[in-house]
């Protein structure tokens, strides 16, 4: 066990234990003796985010009405409603490189790598071919001062067929939406265990890891000796600080632990070991560990796939238990879009809680929320005549004061793209391009 003190705690402080590296959250003791002692004076990270979901929302009930800050949330999107103040959404942007054209026609569900890179895949290509992701950007410029540049997550297996990758396309672009280079897919993992591991072990082998697991479920009690020393040196405000984040730890291994339990007791051939059957388990324990992630400042840029295109997957939680893909082909039949419109709302209710996860976490002089900016999002509007016009787009967090939140920005139809969008976001990071894929200009927000 080992962390290094002087007059402060560096801000890469680290309580290590046997097969653990366990990040510590930004506290005051982190601030030099030369620093003002508020925090406000002392620059915090701003964390990226990328969520994508298939199948875009059904239509007419995911714009809101009106626009800028005076603007009235719709049925989709009014889970969203507490964090208001950290909300940006965005509507009539087209996602130019989703369609397809006179000689790639189809396909239409084979394009999610280009959520986050703005760039078309290239189909029949002898090696997948797309452009680099803004979070592989972002983690490029960032990544640097943290244990891991990035993390990539995803809810369902590639393996399992829950999706489809056809009409010549290769399967990387459906299972990947995060690309560190034009031809570098990074694989998305599913499994909770495996990225807890990720975030905490030390680069010990998986069987040593597993040995270590099987006799001490608790990463917590392989550095308990290292916790009492380092409380002992902090002030009041930052222990409770440290006691809120191993909290938060042991309440995350606790649930997992759940999740495997629950993962073995009802077997599932659709179901990897150790993978939660429930959609809303999976989806909560993964936000909760980016949550930790980024208060340990162990990464500061991840992307979450909810699904695959093509998906079936049901969600009677939402209130409606039909199939992902057969629902959102509703045939424009008003009960049949509604029930979509449920699900939908389903799926926006998980990013809700996420935001306020992060609202609920101190970071510097406010909160993860303030210092983070996350982009949810989908290739398509009307999915079920499978066009790529008016998609849904949500951004949220102020991404450190500089983007401006509040508000609905409605932009004329058949004029803006998602690429310039993509160029907008990594201006927020201080990442200035002058193009992106097809991009005509940065988006003005």
């Amino acid at each position: 066990m080992n962390y290094v003190t002087k007059k402060h705690l560096p801000r890469r402080t680290f309580l290590r234990g046997v097969g653990v590296t366990l990040g510590l959250p930004f506290m005051d003791a982190m601030i030099s003796a030369q620093t003002p002692a508020s925090t406000g004076d002392v620059k915090r990270p701003t964390r990226f985010m990328g969520i994508w979901h298939p199948h875009g929302a059904a239509p007419g009930w995911w714009h809101p009405k009106g626009e800028g800050k005076n603007f009235e949330f719709s049925f989709i999107t009014q889970p969203l409603e507490p964090v208001r103040e950290h909300l940006l959404l965005i509507g009539g942007l087209d996602a130019t490189t989703s369609m397809p054209t006179a000689s790639e026609a189809g396909g239409d569900h084979q394009r999610a790598a280009a959520i986050l890179t703005g760039t078309r895949p290239q189909r029949d290509s002898a090696i997948p071919t797309c452009g680099v992701s803004i979070d592989q950007m972002i983690a490029k410029k960032f990544g640097g001062d943290c244990l891991l540049p990035s993390i990539e997550l995803a809810i369902e297996d590639p393996g399992n067929n829950t999706g489809a990758c056809n009409y010549g396309y290769s399967c990387a672009y459906t299972n990947s939406i995060a690309w560190a280079a034009p031809t570098k897919p990074l694989p998305h993992q599913i499994n909770p265990r495996k990225v807890f591991e990720r975030l905490f072990g030390d680069g010990r082998t998986p069987e040593e890891r597993l040995a270590e697991v099987k006799i001490d479920r608790s990463i917590l009690d392989r550095v308990t000796r290292g916790i009492g020393p380092l409380r002992n040196k902090l002030g009041p405000t930052d222990r409770v600080k440290l006691d809120s984040y191993l909290e938060d730890i042991r309440e995350l291994e606790r649930r997992l632990q759940l999740a495997e339990k629950a993962s073995v007791e009802a077997p599932s051939e659709d179901v990897p070991f150790g993978v939660p059957a429930s959609f809303e388990e999976h989806v909560r324990i993964m936000f909760s560990m980016v949550r930790v992630a980024f208060a340990a400042d162990v990464t500061r840029v991840a992307t979450l796939m909810l699904g695959r295109d093509s998906t079936n997957r049901r969600f009677p939680e939402s209130g409606f238990d039909g199939p992902w893909h057969g629902t959102s082909h509703h045939g424009d039949i008003p009960a049949n879009v509604k029930s979509y419109a449920q699900m939908n709302r389903y799926h926006v209710s998980r990013l809700a809680e996420f935001a306020k996860s992060l609202a609920a976490t101190p970071d510097g002089d406010g909160s993860l929320l303030d210092h983070s900016l996350t982009y949810m999002g989908s290739n398509m509007g009307n999915s079920h005549r499978h066009e790529h016009q008016n998609v849904p787009v949500i951004l949220v967090g102020k991404a450190g004061g500089k983007l401006e939140t509040g508000r609905y920005l409605p932009f004329p139809l058949d004029k803006e793209r998602t690429s310039n969008m993509l160029l907008a976001v990594l201006d927020k990071f201080g990442i200035h391009k002058e193009s992106l894929g097809d991009s005509t200009g940065m988006l003005s927000i």
